[in-house]
Parts: C-alpha cells; structure tokens; sequence
C-alpha cells in the first residue's frame, strides 16, 4: 500500500485543489484530514468550475471515495449546502463521501465567538475567516463543551447542549454577545442541527477504521491537506495561524494513518507568495507589482472573496516547510501569472539585524524585522497557458524553475500554467 500527501507549502491558496484532482485518478481514497470550511479548493474541470470547502477534491473522480477525517472541524449547514450544490451541478454524491465519527463540530456559538476574539492584543487581526474553526478547535482541546458527530446520534445531546449554550452565555455576554443572540439558544440550535445531522447519517461512519483498513488491503489513499504549512499551528508564523497542524506533521493525527504508510510526499508552491489576513509577509509588494499578481492570478479568497496580499517568491520560507513536510517533489502553481513581466525576483535570503541569514525565522517579531535578500532573474514576457511540455517553456521560464528546485532542494514534478486539468506540465 502507499500514501501520498499533498500539503500546501505557502500560507496557504497554493492551488493544492488542482494537484489533488489530477493525483486522484492513480488513488482509490481522497482524505481531508484538518481544518474546516475556512479551506477554500477550487477545481477546474470540463469548462466549470467548483468551489470545494469541506468536500474532498476527489469527489469528481466516480471510482473515488472520499473521507472527511477526525482531524476536520465541520459546520453541519455549510457541508449540506455544499453537497446540495454539488448534485445541483451534476455531481453524484451518495457512498463515496464519508464523514468521521470523531470530527467535531461547529456550532452556532463557536461563529460568536470568533467574530468577537479575532483581534491580538494590539490591535493586529489574526486573519479567521470567522467561520468558528479556532473556537471549535479550542473546545476540542478543552473537552468539556465539546460536541462530536457521532454525539448527534446518541441519547442525551438535547441536554447537553442547553448547558453547553448556557455555559456560552456566560463566557459571551459580558464581551458583548446580545442576550437574545440565536446563537445562545439552544433548543433552536438541537432543532437546527439535528436536522441536518439526520441528512448527513447516510455519511458518518468510524473513517479511522475505514482508513486503517484500507491502507492494511493496499488500497492508495491521497491525503489533502488544507491551508498552508506556514499556518501550522505549532511551527508556522504563530500566533497568525490556523487552528490546526496544517503541515505534514498533522497527516497521522488528523486522519489516523501512522506514518509508515506515507510513502510521497508532493509540495505545492505558488510561482509567487501570497498570504491573508495579519502577520509578518516579508517578500510582500504593495504596489504595483503586487496588484498586478493579484489581478493576473484572481488572487481574491475562495471562501471569502478577500483580495490577498502578493509578493515574490520566498525560497527561504518554502525551504523551511519543505524540510518539516517530509517533502518528495514540487508542484509549481500559477507559474502563467508572472509572465507579462520583463524580470522576477527570488528570496534567496534574509537580512536580521544586519546579519544575512538563510533560515525561517521562529518568532514572528523576528520576521517582522528582516529584509530580504532578492535574486533577479529575467522574465519570459509570453504566455504559458498553450504549452504542455517542459522543452517548450521558454528559457528564462525554465531558468526560474530550476532555480526555485535547487534554493528549495527537491526536484520540481508539476507545472501548472492554467486552471484547468488540462493546463499542466508533468516533469517526471
């Protein structure tokens, strides 16, 4: 049996949705294994595209089964909209989409308390989607009013959660929360989300045996992940971060897989760097160059349609991720997006406090300091989107790519220079 793992390795937006799609045809398994609705994986296919948050990318594939993982944190009305809209645009969906037992779920509250403890001390927005992934993931952690989905199927959840929204209350209305917010009361939210656990029954099931077994009968899983590995909860630019190990070292604990069963591990990159929300961006261009990017690569959220900061290539922070991912090869998305310019630049370096450094900074008060030390390359200035091997890209194209590989030390596998399937390069 063997595993692959796709893990963003950017802060997240690195168009892993695509990587995931075209992997699938060789995998019998697709499997999200952390975070929540706030994971936005767009897939172009057969001239229409879906907007995926919570369904895994492998959904298109019929032979596919697809498993959203104990590690996932998942709001009951976003995942039936989703599968809704889906059948809507001909998408067949019945046993081969499967929801953990184990994952826990967002509720009403949890959307409360998001918006309300957004902001750092000082004043600097972490960056939430505000969809309540940080709150669940604290309760998770907290147990006590925490609620799982196998826990909608169970006598004594009424009950439950009446303390549990009258413990909120507590907790939100002195930070503002109205009294008569809906999301404190629980009757109406039981009646709610009862209500959609019951059309999601046909789903649940315990996935950490499903997966177990499978990967014991030599079935070939592929794990998606979601975000980017520079929002690692424990090693990425905390505390502007997800609330999840969003790098490799999350695919064992968010899907139940150990890690001898990993056998590949794929990285995908942006051609550029772009980041959302608060925190240290170092190679960030806010300026024309930035909007250029962002406008050529419709760099605007998935899920919350926020433009995103853009900037250059940063090899010392994909190096960084690319060791703690356990990464095989790249993937290097957008790489069209940079081609109406006559030269490009690379991070090769940093400059902290007047000393020049080659590793990621741990503190992000560190990060906020330092200067990057750019290569200039020459650009292609003519479009991609046309070429589909890598002989024909031109030379100063072909030229970045390589020198992308050898600043981040692993061999690049994928090119895309489109959105749709089609619109790839294969390099191995």
């Amino acid at each position: 049996m063997s595993a692959t793992a796709v893990i963003g390795l950017q802060w997240g937006d690195e168009a892993k949705g695509k990587i995931v799609d075209l992997l699938t045809e060789e995998h019998d398994i697709v499997v999200r294994y952390q975070g929540g609705a706030n994971a936005g994986h767009t897939v172009v296919t057969g001239g229409k595209t879906f907007k995926l948050s919570l369904v895994p990318s492998g959904i298109f594939r019929p032979h596919v089964t697809c498993v959203i993982a104990a590690g996932v944190v998942v709001n009951f009305k976003t995942l039936c909209e989703e599968i809704a809209s889906l059948r809507a645009q001909g998408v067949s969906i019945g046993d081969n989409l499967m929801l953990s037992d184990r994952a826990h779920v967002i509720l009403p509250w949890h959307i409360e308390e998001d918006r309300i403890l957004n902001e750092c001390p000082g004043g600097e927005a972490i960056g939430t989607t505000l969809r309540g992934i940080g709150p669940c993931y604290r309760d998770k952690v907290g147990r006590s009013l925490a609620v799982r989905v196998g826990d909608f199927f169970e006598p004594g959840l009424k009950e439950r959660l009446l303390a549990i929204a009258a413990s909120k209350a507590k907790a939100l209305i002195p930070l503002g929360l109205s009294p008569d917010s809906p999301a404190l009361d629980g009757e109406a939210v039981y009646r709610e989300y009862a209500t959609y656990a019951e059309e999601l029954r046909p789903h649940v099931t315990d996935t950490t045996a499903f997966l177990l077994d499978a990967a014991e009968n030599g079935k070939k899983i592929l794990l998606e992940g979601a975000q980017g590995a520079l929002l690692d909860i424990d090693h990425g630019t905390f505390p502007y971060v997800t609330s999840s190990n969003s790098s490799g070292v999350g695919i064992s604990a968010g899907s139940g897989l150990p890690a001898k069963y990993i056998t590949r591990v794929v990285g995908v990159i942006k051609a550029y760097t772009t980041r959302v929300g608060g925190g240290p961006f170092p190679t960030e261009q806010n300026n024309e160059i930035g909007q250029l990017i962002r406008d050529r690569g419709n760099e605007y959220g998935t899920v919350t349609r926020r433009p995103r900061r853009c900037g250059w290539f940063d090899a010392v922070a994909v190096r960084y991720t690319a060791r703690l991912s356990g990464v095989d090869s790249l993937a290097i998305m957008l790489l069209d997006v940079l081609s109406t310019l006559p030269e490009v630049k690379i991070c090769v370096a940093y400059e902290l406090d007047a000393e020049r450094i080659d590793r990621f900074p741990s503190h992000t008060e560190q990060l906020r300091r330092v200067r990057p030390v750019y290569e200039t390359l020459p650009g292609w200035e003519q479009e991609l989107r046309g070429i589909r091997r890598l002989a024909e890209l031109p030379k100063a194209a072909r030229a970045y790519v390589d020198r992308i590989a050898e600043l981040v030390g692993r061999p690049v596998e994928i090119i895309s220079v489109g959105p749709d399937r089609e619109e790839t390069i294969f390099c191995q």
